[in-house]
């Protein structure tokens, strides 16, 4: 039966004195109504099931009141009192059927469903209330608590006789399994496991959260209706089995939710055992009674809504062994992930001296190294050599032969480049995620050497996983060393020659031979090698089983295949020299100055860089789309053999006559206008911009100089002098006399705002103003300095005829005109291959820095005939470093790469389609005010108000850092740090922008990004 809201508000202010406007709430069971009084005190009105009883609802009263008064910082709703001093009071409707009413404070918060995003701090957070939960009723009990209700796990057993409901045969099956996990995994434990009175309905619509959008507290819950007195470990399991739905990785979500609970509520061993059966059983639970439901009530949507996400999690933990689930768990509340890891360790120590050797090689003796297989490695060279087979085995074979070790030994625990391509992609919960870690040891040895068993076991398993780049053939075997302790060795990239004569349970004695070590391709196609691997427990995956885990379950799988050096040496092997993150930002902090900047609040330790992306310490990639220095892509193979073969030849200064430096000048030139007759080479972009000053002020015998406001243009002496971005920014001390800043010629927010016929000619009018002055003082500019596109100033791109005007005017003073193309220049504008090009202006001179050599130190001035006949004035200009034949032929290969692969075209192209995306976003999302740049140097300016264009640098900061959780580098810019940058190395491709698109969509929809 309903209520109108007329009669709902008539029973309020009859009963409990409580007069307001009245909305209808959703529920299951009650009829519920939010009630707001004219003073704004709210009031959540229930009307109970008429099949309540009255000893139901005096259990869920005390059961808040107790929680209120337990001080655990939970924020719950208590009962009102009504009249006659009653917080139940009894209304008979006209049908004589009686109804019990209740009205209870209303607890501020929002619902854990609508908060967006699910990061793994938020889901520490639900799962530290489930536990405060725990704790604060761990001493409560109510005679009504004591019952049976069907949404309690472990009461899963009814739904056997149900199953028939599930009409689907997939989804009937699924069901199938979940009871079967659940009756032979958790019932058995039930008379051991805790009880008491369990909250039981951590739902995410029934979890609190604070307002704040980026740091959400979670102060408690709201109705009562499903508590019950049960085994604890359902509080967890409940909130699980809610919090994992509609997640790519469950098991993330278990982890760190019961890393959140046992903090406030430790548990105990036998709890996590069942706690996976027990998420499993909730959600059974709750599938079953969809299907009922639908049945019973298909008008009621409220019933449905977790139908679907719940059986799609359901699949996905089917895929989870529940053994590994139980080592999360286990990590996750601190201890060893598997519960025989120590016992393993003493075992291997005591029996040392029983152990067989691995090959015919002693592995800690004189012939054997260990190999640097980590992402930063210098071993493996160039991430080209890396993904080619051949090229990696003469790579690991190289390096063995200059150390003349027979045995090259590949280190556990070490993180390595080598599964993360997208073909190895993993979508996780926030963004991609690759296998990194090395839970095995490498022993690379000729193909064909034998392979011996280490101790006395019977085959387990083996597989002819030839195609298979993870392992290629493979055995397993297990060995039953204790009543207490049985583990298994893997033995993988072997020859298919030694599965000949397997059979599962075959004896193999310690010392006996077992393997070879297999060829390529048939090994799995990697340098012949043996993968050697200790595992406390197969985890029902067999042959199947990783040999490198995800870093973020590095701890639980190292937990579960501990160090094979133990059956070989009888102590850990020696760790990976990596240096931890923290370390390294401690001596950074000692020895480096402190305004030494690092990007984001959660600093990343890189160490490989590929075309687009760099590589973490862990192997983690990420989209790079604001290095545009590794202009042609990060260690670019051409270039850097260009590098290594100048560099193994020759290496001196321009005082000695070498070709490259001839030929690499008049390749650049070539780019330009035929005015710019003459390069100058130095080691960067400042360099060429310090030069570029002297230039323009030996030209014209003049010192000052006009730039735009918020510009930069590098980090000398004289470049900070002219840099508005500097000298008006902290620490700065304003413009000397001889710079004069004219307004940034921003059409967006600037001084004249919206793109206009008039707009160049209002930009360039207080130019023509300073020239007056200087003119009325008796003094001439030395020069105009821009950037063609102004980075720092937010990705401005001049007002088209700006320059023309500017130009113009400054060369009639009889200064020179300076274009800036550090950032800008060597196609990256896509339509032309220098920026200034756009505005239809030739400068007197132009520079560009580190682009031109990739990364290199490199940097150019290329200017006029009679600018540089006027600067050779009897002083010699010499630079040790600029223009030297490595430099020289680094620059000569970067533009060949560009013309030969095509990267200017590549940046209109991918340019034009990815602005045209973001132009899309901006239509749905009025955050996103301003899209503009050209090629692949594009701005994204945030506004929090798109009428009056208020700066959002909160929402472009938040998107900047949460784009680093989802592998993808972005920086903030602008006066007001509020501009996206988008500049990325020009092998960016539309796959790149698609995700770009797509992770930038996604964000954009999360609290953080909220206008």
């Amino acid at each position: 039966m309903s209520f109108s809201t007329a009669e709902v508000q008539q029973l309020a202010l009859q009963y409990f004195q409580i007069q307001g406007s009245v909305r209808t709430l959703s529920g299951e069971v009650d009829l519920n109504y939010l009630i707001e009084t004219g003073v704004g005190q709210r009031y959540c009105f229930k009307i109970a099931h008429p099949q309540t009883s009255i000893a139901e609802l005096d259990f869920q009263n005390a059961m808040m009141e107790h929680l209120q008064a337990a001080n655990l910082g939970l924020e719950i709703p208590v009962p009102v009192v009504g009249v006659g001093n009653k917080k139940i009071l009894t209304h008979r409707l006209l049908n004589g059927e009686l109804r019990y009413l209740r009205a209870l404070t209303w607890v501020e918060g929002r619902v854990f469903a609508e908060a967006n995003p699910h990061t793994p701090e938020l889901l520490e957070r639900v799962g530290a209330l489930c536990g405060k939960l725990s704790a604060a009723l761990a001493d409560f009990d109510h005679p009504a608590a004591h019952r049976w209700i069907k949404w309690d796990p472990s009461e899963a057993l009814w739904t056997k006789e149900h199953l028939h409901a599930i009409d689907d045969p997939e989804k009937n099956k699924l069901a199938t399994w979940a009871l079967d996990l659940f009756q032979k995994k958790a019932l058995p434990r039930f008379p051991q496991l805790r009880k008491s009175v369990n909250y039981n309905d951590a739902n995410d619509y029934n979890i609190l959260l604070s307002f704040d959008p980026l740091h959400p507290e979670v102060p408690g819950v709201i109705d009562f209706g499903d508590a019950v007195y049960s085994h604890t470990i359902n509080e967890l399991a409940i909130a699980i089995a809610y919090a994992a739905m509609d997640k790519p990785d469950p098991l993330a979500v278990i982890g760190q939710m019961t890393r959140g609970y046992h903090q406030q509520f430790p548990l105990q061993e036998l709890e996590t055992e069942v706690l996976f059966p027990l998420i499993v059983a909730r959600l059974l639970i709750s599938v079953l009674c969809s299907a009922q439901n639908r049945v019973a009530n298909p008008e009621n949507v409220y019933l449905q809504i977790s139908d679907r996400p719940a059986w799609d999690l359901l699949e996905k933990l089917q895929r989870i062994a529940p053994n590994l689930a139980h080592s999360t768990v286990r990590e996750a509340c601190g201890w060893s992930p598997h519960p025989q890891a120590e016992m393993f360790v003493n075992w291997a120590k005591t029996n040392l001296h029983q152990f067989a050797p691995l090959v015919e090689i002693d592995l800690q003796g004189p012939d054997c190294i260990w190999l640097d297989c980590s992402v930063g490695s210098a071993d493996l060279g160039n991430y080209a050599d890396i993904v080619d087979a051949q090229r990696l085995h003469q790579r690991i074979v190289e390096t063995m032969e200059a150390a003349q070790a027979k045995v090259g030994i590949g280190r556990y625990n070490e993180a390595r480049p080598f599964y993360t391509t997208n073909a190895f992609a993993v979508e996780g919960n926030h963004g991609p995620e690759w296998r990194s870690i090395h839970i095995g040891l490498d022993i690379f040895m000729p193909e064909g050497t034998p392979v011996f068993a280490p101790l006395d076991g019977v085959v387990h398993s083996f597989q002819d996983n030839a195609a298979d780049r993870d392992y290629g053939p493979t055995i397993i075997l297990q060995h039953s060393v204790s009543p207490e302790l049985t583990f298994y060795t893997l033995y993988g990239h072997l020859s298919r020659t030694s599965l000949e004569g397997l059979y599962v349970g075959k004896p193999i004695a310690k010392g006996e031979r077992l393997c070879w070590m297999g060829p390529m391709p048939e090994n799995g196609n990697w340098s012949p090698h043996l993968h050697f691997q200790v595992m406390l427990d197969i985890l029902d995956l067999a042959g199947d089983f990783p040999g490198v885990a995800f870093p973020d379950k590095r701890a639980v799988w190292t937990g579960i295949c501990p160090d094979p050096w133990y059956l070989i040496a009888g102590q850990a092997s020696p760790c990976s020299p990596a240096i931890a993150v923290a370390q390294i930002l401690t001596e950074r902090r000692k020895l480096l100055s402190p305004n030494l900047s690092i990007s984001y609040t959660q600093p990343l330790y890189m160490q490989r860089g590929v075309g687009a992306y760099l590589y973490d310490h862990t192997g983690r990639r990420y989209l790079d789309t604001v290095n545009n220095v590794a202009h042609v892509g990060h260690e670019h193979p051409r270039v850097v053999r260009a590098g290594q073969r100048q560099m193994a030849v020759l290496n001196t200064n321009t005082r000695y006559v070498h070709h490259q430096i001839t030929q690499f000048a008049e390749a650049l030139l070539a780019t330009a206008p035929a005015s710019l007759e003459v390069a100058f080479f130095v080691n960067s972009g400042s360099e060429a911009n310090e030069l570029a000053l002297r230039l323009a002020k030996t030209y014209t015998n003049q010192q000052d100089i006009i730039a735009l406001q918020v510009g930069y243009h590098g980090n000398t002496n004289a470049c900070v002098e002219i840099s508005s971005y500097k000298f008006d920014g902290p620490g700065g001390k304003g413009a000397s006399p001889r710079v004069h800043v004219v307004p940034l010629p921003d059409t967006y927010r600037g001084l004249y705002r919206g793109s206009t016929p008039d707009s160049a000619q209002q930009y360039a009018q207080p130019v023509n103003e300073i020239l007056e002055r200087l003119h009325i003082q008796g003094r001439r500019p030395a020069a105009f300095m821009a950037e063609t596109i102004v980075s720092c100033g937010g990705q401005i791109p001049l007002p088209p005829g700006y320059l023309q005007q500017v130009y113009a005017s400054v060369r009639t003073a009889g200064g020179l005109c300076i274009a800036d193309e550090v950032q800008t220049g060597c196609g990256r504008p896509g339509k032309y291959f220098w920026a200034f090009e756009e505005q239809g202006v030739v400068p007197d001179i132009v520079t560009i820095g580190k682009p031109i050599g990739n990364g290199h130190p490199l940097g150019a001035v290329l200017c006029t005939r009679a600018v540089a006949d006027a600067f050779a004035n009897g002083m010699e200009y010499f630079n040790t470093f600029g223009g030297n034949p490595v430099s020289c032929a680094i620059g000569m290969e970067v533009l060949k790469v560009i013309r030969e692969e095509g990267l200017q075209e590549n940046a209109l192209t991918v340019g034009n389609y990815l602005k045209l995306g973001l132009g899309e976003l901006a239509q749905r999302f009025p955050q996103i005010g301003d899209v503009r740049g050209s090629g692949l140097f594009l701005g994204i300016e945030l506004v929090h108000d798109p009428i009056a264009k208020l700066p959002a640098a909160s929402i472009a900061d938040y998107l900047a850092n949460r784009m680093r959780t989802l592998g993808i580098l972005m920086s903030t810019d602008g006066p007001d740090h509020n501009v996206l940058k988008i500049k990325p190395p020009m092998v960016f491709g539309k796959t790149q922008a698609d995700f770009l698109l797509r992770m930038l969509e996604r964000l954009l929809k999360e609290d953080g990004c909220k206008p």
